[in-house]
C-alpha cells in the first residue's frame, strides 16, 4: 500500500525547494506585508547587533527569530509555511463551498467534495475500523510460498518515488516505481525500479550511531509494538523486534543517498531475464506481473547492488517474518485514515518523535492536504480558476524571459568555457520549456470512484489511479509538457529529462512576489528562485543531460575538469556549516541545490541590474537597490525549525538548511560593498575563493 503522505515542509518536496512567487488577485485572506514600494522587506526583522559579514541570515532575520513561535502543529515556521496555510485555507473554502453547490455526480467537483467529506467523517471511520485494509491483510495471511510472497510484494508496488525531479527516494513498499523518459532515448518513457522497504525516513535511522538516531530506533520499535497491539496482535513485542530487525537488514542492503543521486550509477537497463540473473532470490516474473509490468522488455534498476541484496533477503529471511513486516506496513500506511487511536499513534511517532511536532494539525487542514494530494490536478484546476488569472501568468513569464536572456548573456562571458561546450549550453537554454501556474492540459479522473463514506478506500483508489496513469505512459512518446507539481503546491521544480521548469500558481504570490512592486525585492526573492531553477539545468545533475534530455556528456574534457574543481570548492564550503551541535551539512549530498542557489542568485542579481535599463535604482526607506535585493533574498529564507525536524532533513534532504542557504550571498561580489563586508568577517571570502560557476 502507498503510505498516506506524511506532513512535510515544502523544503523537502521539490528538486528546487526554493520558494518563489508571482502576482495574484489579492483578497481579504492575503497575508499582510510591509507597505509601499518596499513591500516584501520587513525592517523590523533586522538584528543590527549582528554584522552582516558574520551571519547574513541572522542580520536579516535575527529580530524575528528571537520572537517567532513555531505553531504547535508545525515542525517549522516562516514565509513558506505561512503561504502553505493560506493555500490550505483557500482550498478548504473552495471545497466547502463546492459541497454546498451539490455538484453533479461524476464531475471532479463532486469527487473533491466527497473525498473531503469522507475524510471529515470521523464517526464512519471509527465504525469501519480495519475493514478497508482487511482484503490486504487476508492476502498477506494467505502467503504460503516464496512465489506468493513475490506476488504480494509486486501487487503493492506504486509510483511513489521520484529520484530526478523531486529527489524523493523513500518508499515503504519493497521497491518504488518511477516512470519518465529513458536516460539514453528521449523518444520513449521507461520504468525505473528503486530501493524501498523502510518504515523510517532513511537508512541512516537504522545504521547511524548518532545518539539521537539510536534513540529514534528504540522509539520506533515501541511504536511498531503499540500499533500491532492496537490491531489485536497477540505477540506484538516479539513481532516488533523481528520487523525492525528485518528493516535493519533492508537498510544495510540499501545504497546511500549520495550514491543514489549519482545519475551514472543509476543508468542500469536490465532485461527481464537480467533481473533473475543479477538479483536472484525474487521470482521477478511473478513480481512484475503482479505490479503490472509483465509486458516490459527492460526496466532500469536504479540501485543495482541494493536490488540484488534486497532480492536475496526475500529468499533468505523466513516467510513468516516477511508476513509480519507486510502486516505492519499495511496498518502503518493506513493509520492516518483509521480510527483515532491509530491516527494518534502514527502522528506521535512520525511527527512527534521524528519531527518534534507536539500537536496534530486541525482535521480540516489534514483533509485539505489529503484531498489536494490524492485529487491533485482536479483540485489544481479549481484553484487556478479563482486565484491565478491570466495577467498573473504573463507577469511571471516576463521575468522568466529576462532571466533566461541574462543567463544566455553570461554564457558569452565565461572565459573558461570552450566554444563547443558553450554552443551546447546555449542550445539547451534555448529549448528550455517553462511552465507557469498550471499545465496546458488536465488529467482525466473519469475512472476514479470516490465515495463520501469511505475515506481510506478513496485514498487507496486514488493511489491506484495514479499508478495506472504512470503505467500508461510506458511505451509511449514523452510528453514534454507534463507537470510534476500541482498548481496548489508552494514550491518549484526543474525537470532534467524534460528540460523544463514548473512554477505552480500557489507559490507565485506574496510574500515572495509583489505585483508591480519594487524590482529589487522581486528579483531578490522570486528572481533568485527562477534563476535557481534555470541553473538546475546546468548543475551537477542537469549538466549531465543535453537539450533533448538525453544522458550525454556534452562537455569538453577541460570544461568538465574546471566545473568539477569549481563545484568541489562549494562542497568544501558547505561542509564547514554546522547545523546542530556536532552535525554538519554534507556538501556533497546538497551539492546540486547549492550550485543552483549560488548560480541562481548571481543570475538574478545580474537580471535585476539589466531590468533597470541603465537607470539608477531608487533609494527606499534608506536602502539602496542592492541592499533591498540581498535582504529580500535572505528574508525569503526566514525560518525557525525544531531540532528533530532539522536532524531529519540533514539525513534525508538534498537541500542545505534554510538559514545556511541564505549565506550563499558570500559568493556574490555585489554583496560585499553594500554591507561593508571586510576581511576578518566570518563570511568573507577572498575574490579567488568565491564560487563562480555560471
Amino acid at each position: 500500500m502507498q503510505p498516506i503522505q506524511r506532513i512535510l515542509t515544502a523544503a523537502m518536496l521539490g528538486a528546487a525547494a526554493a520558494l518563489v512567487a508571482t502576482p495574484v488577485v489579492l483578497g481579504a485572506d492575503q497575508p499582510a506585508t510591509t507597505g509601499g514600494a518596499n513591500a516584501g522587506i520587513d525592517l523590523s526583522y533586522i538584528d543590527h547587533s549582528v554584522k552582516p559579514g558574520d551571519d547574513f541570515f541572522s542580520y536579516a532575520n535575527g529580530a524575528w527569530v528571537k520572537t517567532a513561535q513555531i505553531p504547535a502543529d508545525r515542525s517549522s515556521t516562516g514565509p513558506t509555511q505561512e503561504l502553505e496555510d493560506l493555500t490550505a485555507k483557500r482550498t478548504a473554502d473552495l471545497i466547502q463551498n463546492m459541497a454546498k453547490l451539490h455538484p453533479a455526480s461524476g464531475t471532479n467537483e463532486r469527487r473533491i467534495a466527497d473525498y473531503y467529506a469522507a475524510y471529515m467523517d470521523e464517526a464512519t471511520i471509527e465504525k469501519r475500523g480495519l475493514i478497508a485494509i482487511k482484503p490486504e491483510l487476508d492476502r498477506i495471511d494467505a502467503i504460503k510460498t516464496r512465489d506468493d510472497l513475490a506476488r504480494e510484494l509486486g501487487s503493492e508496488q506504486r509510483a511513489d518515488v521520484d529520484p530526478i525531479n523531486a529527489t524523493n527516494f523513500q518508499t515503504e513498499n519493497l521497491f518504488g516505481l518511477f516512470v519518465a523518459q529513458a536516460l539514453q532515448d528521449p523518444s520513449r518513457n521507461m520504468a525505473y525500479l528503486l530501493q524501498g522497504g523502510l518504515g523510517m525516513p532513511s537508512r541512516d535511522y537504522y545504521l547511524s550511531q548518532d545518539p539521537q538516531m539510536v534513540a529514534s530506533r528504540a522509539k520506533y520499535q515501541t511504536y511498531v509494538s503499540a500499533l500491532l497491539t492496537l490491531a489485536g496482535t497477540p505477540d506484538a513485542d516479539a513481532q516488533a523486534k523481528s520487523i525492525v530487525a528485518l528493516e535493519t537488514k533492508i537498510a544495510q542492503a540499501q545504497e546511500s543517498l549520495i550514491d543514489s543521486e549519482d545519475i551514472h550509477k543509476a543508468n542500469n537497463v536490465w532485461s527481464m531475464s537480467d533481473f533473475a540473473k543479477n538479483a536472484p532470490g525474487m521470482n521477478w516474473a511473478v513480481y512484475f506481473k503482479a505490479a503490472g509490468l509483465g509486458d516490459q522488455k527492460a526496466i532500469d534498476a536504479w540501485q543495482p547492488a541494493a536490488t540484488a541484496a534486497i532480492a536475496k533477503l526475500v529468499s533468505g529471511e523466513p516467510i513468516e517474518t516477511w508476513k509480519q513486516l507486510l502486516r505492519y506496513h499495511a496498518i502503518d500506511s493506513a493509520a492516518p485514515l483509521l480510527p483515532k487511536a491509530y491516527d494518534d499513534l502514527h502522528f506521535g511517532f512520525y511527527s512527534g518523535a521524528l519531527q518534534g511536532v507536539p500537536t496534530q494539525p486541525a482535521r480540516w487542514k489534514r483533509a485539505v492536504d489529503a484531498t489536494s494530494d490524492d485529487l491533485d490536478y482536479a483540485v489544481g484546476q479549481v484553484y487556478v480558476k479563482k486565484y491565478f488569472p491570466p495577467p498573473a501568468k504573463a507577469e511571471v513569464q516576463a521575468m522568466v524571459k529576462n532571466l533566461i536572456a541574462t543567463f544566455n548573456e553570461r554564457l558569452d562571458t565565461l572565459a573558461w568555457m570552450t566554444p563547443a561546450t558553450r554552443a551546447k549550453a546555449k542550445e539547451k537554454l534555448a529549448s528550455l520549456r517553462v511552465g507557469v501556474g498550471y499545465p496546458d492540459t488536465w488529467r482525466d479522473y473519469g475512472s476514479l470512484a470516490i465515495r463520501s463514506d469511505d475515506a481510506l478506500g478513496n485514498h487507496q483508489r486514488a493511489v491506484a489511479h495514479r499508478y495506472r496513469y504512470q503505467l500508461a505512459k510506458l511505451g509511449k512518446p514523452v510528453d514534454r509538457g507534463e507537470w510534476w507539481m500541482t498548481p496548489q503546491t508552494v514550491d518549484a521544480v526543474n525537470l532534467p529529462v524534460q528540460n523544463a521548469l514548473n512554477f505552480p500558481a500557489a507559490v507565485l504570490q506574496p510574500p515572495f512576489f509583489f505585483p508591480h512592486g519594487d524590482a529589487a525585492v522581486n528579483y531578490g526573492a522570486t528572481g533568485a528562485t527562477i534563476g535557481h531553477e534555470i541553473s538546475h539545468s546546468f548543475d551537477n545533475l542537469g549538466a549531465e543531460f543535453n537539450a533533448q534530455g538525453k544522458l550525454e556528456n556534452w562537455w569538453t574534457p577541460q570544461d568538465a575538469a574546471h566545473f568539477k574543481a569549481t563545484t568541489q570548492k562549494l562542497v568544501e564550503q558547505y561542509n564547514h556549516y554546522q547545523a546542530l551541535p556536532g552535525l554538519y551539512v554534507s556538501g556533497q549530498q546538497t551539492l546540486g541545490e547549492n550550485i543552483a542557489d549560488v548560480a541562481g542568485l548571481a543570475v538574478a542579481y545580474a537580471a535585476y541590474h539589466r531590468s533597470l535599463n541603465g537607470k539608477p535604482a531608487p533609494v527606499i526607506d534608506g536602502l539602496t537597490g542592492d541592499e533591498r535585493f540581498f535582504l529580500a533574498y535572505a528574508q525569503g529564507w526566514r525560518v525557525k525549525i525544531r531540532d528533530e525536524e532539522l536532524r531529519q532533513r540533514l539525513a534525508t534532504d538534498v537541500h542545505a538548511p534554510d538559514n545556511i542557504r541564505a549565506q550563499a550571498v558570500r559568493n556574490i561580489d555585489g554583496w560585499y560593498e553594500p554591507f561593508h563586508v571586510q576581511p576578518g568577517d566570518k563570511l568573507y571570502l577572498s575574490p579567488d575563493d568565491r564560487v563562480r560557476i555560471w
